[in-house]
């Protein structure tokens, strides 16, 4: 069939594939509608560059629950050396990912890859373009994946892999549009059928009209699918058995497994491929549907008996091929089609444990719940044993309430059974998932009923745990003292039975619990945890020490000390595409740069966290705290939509850890706004919690507060010294002690609340260097009030010192107009709302005189405005 209307579409992917290999790689998604061209279009173009470039191909299953690295699997098949071993297994895929970034900077020729259905793919495949596209910049490779954009909706895994790649000038996106009338009626051409009629029902779809045209009835048939029943009801009937048989192995079959399911000579097989139903495999290892479409109608149309006949045969002939690792998957497919439950019990289970190692949660989850589906009458030992792994798998996708079911139904089994260590340690992981759905109390008592259980039976790994978990939940309460007993008791327990990953655990639990009570020597435990989860390579420990580390020293005001912490974490975090622990970093590191006043910093490393689609909760409340408290600062519109947010999501934590800081910065908003009641409402909120536990930071703030708006107060002993002296009246001591630990703005308020005019103008002076714009005018008219003289009136420093007259916000917006962003897109990656936007971008255009936003993007390139986006290579 003739290729109509792609010409641009090819010559887009030629130039690609030169800047490629002159060595700046790229990730293409080619996108459009099932059916619409995109693999017709990239085969296309395979064709094309072949004699000088290496194609290597693979693609996702469209199985109910595809196999773990699909794709990878079918590029070593044709590679074989260091990835084929690395697959058999591959359970380091930092190792793995990393030898397939090697494989295409390598070889006698250029590399261009192709992963055709990524709207298929399993967890750890849309983790493999991840972690590609953030890296294929400085590889001379091309990778080209195809998806259905009808079928990525907004809650579809591949549109969180999108939007982390988006802003890469390395990944580049093509749509493929449906056939226009005319290209439907030339392709119509001396068929006799109607051109206007066929593009009608087919909508230009270029699969539909093709089937149309081929399947020989008069007229055009009613459904798509009666034309693809049409062309292969005209198949001789031993031809037409091998199509069904292919039809219920899958899209691609393999030659050698179709012949002997099929059991047919060659010919009954050419047939089908002769009157264009199934394909040649590029490399003639077999043969594959036109479409998936074709696959379906023809499984649609067989019966149910002889589907569950075929299913038995082909999975029969699977395991007498002596199957690997990467089969189970088809195996537990084909078991629960062909209603085998043995065989489904046999499958299924070790198909999750392979997902799950392969870090393709999502998949485990569907086998251990298929397995689970036949798993009624198994004896109890085996299903609480699934139901563990099923409850660990549900944990990580964040599928709560199945794991707290699994959990519980596992407890009740190992209890009937008299199984007491089993029992506790399923109490002990049920107390963690409590913690996740915001059910504090519940998990109190569920570790305490897992120590009581535990501790008669003598020394365990479980109690060992436990005790880590008490640990834990007091830490994260802020109950330091109990936390660091309970740690060093789990260590001690651990550290007898050689438990090293509890050790691990403990370790960073007392670590962060004793520096979150102020004393440094946790940070003797965090360094510890994290050499032993070095030496072991135990990923998540390793990320986790550098996590507490900096978020701890953090949130005790030793910024410089954190900041350290945090990039070396999110260095590392970043390598490994460990994404939950390195977002939670980032806006540590927002928070880090606003007390530091790098206030600009601060918005563009939270903006890269809120403007994520799919981030932990706990990440996207530090991100709109850092946002929140930098806006009231400046003065910027904006400050209670970051705030209410943040407060709903904080009081759903329950924790002072969260609630505490984000209460503080709205009583400080407030205070700027002039709003007395709301700064007491604000501080009172959380002041008792923060007392209970003795927070000497949460404590010292949220006094100030309220000794700010005019409240009596008794300050507790516990409040942190800077605040102390400012509430005592020591303005001067408590500005030299907010400089020493690196805080600008805080010791300009300090000098702000002194009676000395030189010490007024000081505070002024650097409010303004800081672009603080409330307080600067807040200083500015206490010192025209006492009849100082030169106070400014008017713009703020920094908006006179830029040649347009910009303020600072308007500047932030001009950069991401420079860079073609739209209003709606400059909205959720600053932040703020649609219409605040509108109008900073309206203001810009009137000063900078120019009537739209390319010349406004000219006159910032003009003004040295136009910078690039400053969030560094470890934020990408």
């Amino acid at each position: 069939m003739q290729l109509l209307e792609r010409d641009l579409f090819l010559e887009d992917l030629d130039r690609l594939l030169s800047q490629a290999v002159a060595g700046q790689g790229c990730l293409v998604f080619v996108a459009g509608e099932a059916g619409v061209g995109k693999s017709t279009l990239v085969e296309e173009f395979c064709s094309r560059v072949r004699e000088s470039i290496c194609c290597l191909r693979g693609s996702c299953d469209p199985l109910s629950t595809p196999r773990p690295l699909g794709p990878l699997f079918d590029i070593a098949a044709q590679v074989g050396g260091d990835l084929e071993m690395l697959l058999r297994d591959a359970s380091q895929r930092y190792e793995l990912f990393t030898a397939y970034l090697e494989l295409l900077r390598t070889g006698s020729k250029p590399n261009l890859a192709v992963i055709e259905d990524v709207h298929w793919a399993d967890d750890a495949t849309l983790d493999l373009l991840r972690y590609t596209g953030r890296r294929i910049e400085n590889i001379p490779a091309m990778v080209v994946a195809t998806f259905r954009d009808d079928e990525v909706g907004p809650g579809h895994p591949l549109r969180s892999v999108l939007g982390d790649l988006a802003t890469s000038p390395t990944i580049q996106r093509m749509s493929i549009p449906p056939l226009s009338r005319e290209a439907v009626g030339q392709l119509a051409g001396e068929s006799g059928i109607d051109a206007g009629q066929l593009f009608n029902l087919t909508g230009g779809n270029s699969f539909y009209v093709t089937e149309v045209l081929a399947s020989g009835v008069s007229g055009i048939p009613e459904t798509v699918r009666d034309a693809v029943l049409a062309r292969a009801d005209r198949l001789p009937y031993t031809s037409r058995q091998v199509l069904d048989i292919a039809a219920v192995i899958g899209f691609s079959s393999e030659a050698g497994l179709l012949e002997s399911v099929a059991a047919s000579d060659f010919d009954a097989v050419e047939a089908c491929v002769a009157t264009g139903v199934l394909r040649y495999l590029p490399d003639g290892s077999g043969f594959v549907f036109r479409h998936e479409i074709a696959r379906q109608a023809v499984l649609a149309a067989m019966p149910p008996h002889q589907r569950i006949r075929l299913n038995r045969t082909v999975m029969h002939a699977i395991q007498a091929s002596d199957p690997g690792s990467d089969l189970l998957a088809r195996l537990a497919h084909h078991a629960e089609e062909a209603g085998d439950r043995e065989a489904v019990l046999r499958y299924a289970p070790a198909a999750g444990d392979r997902a799950a190692s392969l870090n393709a949660h999502r998949e485990a989850v569907a086998q251990y719940r298929r397995a689970l589906r036949f798993a009624n009458d198994l004896p109890g030992i085996e299903r609480a044993g699934l139901l563990e792994k099923y409850a660990i798998e549900c944990d990580i996708v964040d599928e709560v309430r199945d794991s707290l079911q699994a959990r519980q139904e596992a407890i009740e089994i190992w209890r009937k059974l008299g199984q007491p260590l089993r029992e506790g340690e399923n109490l002990t992981h049920l107390m963690g998932i409590l913690v996740t759905a915001g059910r504090n109390a519940e998990a109190e008592q569920t570790i305490l009923d897992s120590v009581a259980l535990l501790e008669p039976l003598g020394p365990s790994v479980q109690l060992a745990k436990a005790y880590r978990g008490q640990a834990h939940l007091r830490m994260l309460n802020r109950d330091c003292a109990e936390a660091v007993v309970l740690g060093e008791r789990s260590i001690a327990l651990a550290e007898q039975i050689s438990d090293t990953v509890t050790i691990i655990d403990a370790n960073i639990t007392v670590g962060a619990a004793l520096l979150v009570a102020g004393d440094n020597d946790g940070e003797h435990y965090l360094l510890r945890s994290l050499e032993m989860a070095r030496a072991i390579g135990l990923e998540t420990s390793v990320s986790g020490s550098y996590r507490q580390l900096g978020s701890a020293f953090g949130e005790m005001y030793q910024f410089a000390r954190a900041e350290r912490y945090l990039l070396d974490g999110i260095a590392f975090t970043s390598e490994r595409d460990l994404d939950y622990q390195r977002w939670y970093m980032v806006c540590w590191l927002a928070l880090c740069y606003l007390h530091q006043g790098r206030w600009t910093e601060a918005t563009e490393v939270a903006a890269s966290v809120t403007s994520r689609r799919s981030v932990a909760v706990i990440s996207r409340i530090m991100a709109l705290l850092a946002l929140g408290r930098i806006r009231a600062r400046r003065g910027d519109p904006d400050v209670w939509v970051a705030l209410d947010e943040a407060v709903t999501m904080a009081a759903q934590t329950a924790t002072l850890q969260r609630i505490g800081p984000v209460r503080a910065a709205r009583a400080e908003a407030a205070w700027l706004a002039g709003d007395t009641p709301s700064v007491i409402a604000e501080a009172r909120a959380v002041y008792d919690l923060a007392f209970k536990h003795q927070h000497r930071w949460h404590v010292g703030e949220l006094s100030y507060w309220l000794w700010k708006a005019g409240e009596q107060i008794d300050l507790p002993e516990c409040a942190a010294e800077p605040y102390r002296l400012q509430i005592g009246g020591n303005w001067q001591a408590a500005a030299d002690a907010w400089r020493q630990i690196g805080c600008p703005y805080e010791a300009a308020r300090a000098l702000s609340e002194s009676d000395d005019e030189d010490a007024l103008k000081q505070a002024l002076l650097e409010f303004e260097q800081l672009g603080a714009g409330p307080m600067a005018g807040i200083v500015a008219r206490m010192l025209r009030d006492r009849g100082a003289r030169g106070i400014p009136r008017g713009p703020r420093a920094e908006t006179l010192a830029n040649p347009a007259g910009l303020t600072r916000r308007e500047l932030e917006v001009l950069q991401f107009v420079a860079q073609g962003l739209r209003n709606a897109d400059i909205a959720e990656v600053l932040f703020l709302s649609p219409k605040t936007v509108d109008h900073h971008v309206s203001s810009i255009l009137g000063k900078l005189g120019v009537h739209s936003r390319t010349e406004a993007a000219h006159a910032a390139t003009r003004l040295g405005n136009n910078t690039q986006n400053r969030e560094t290579q470890l934020l990408n």
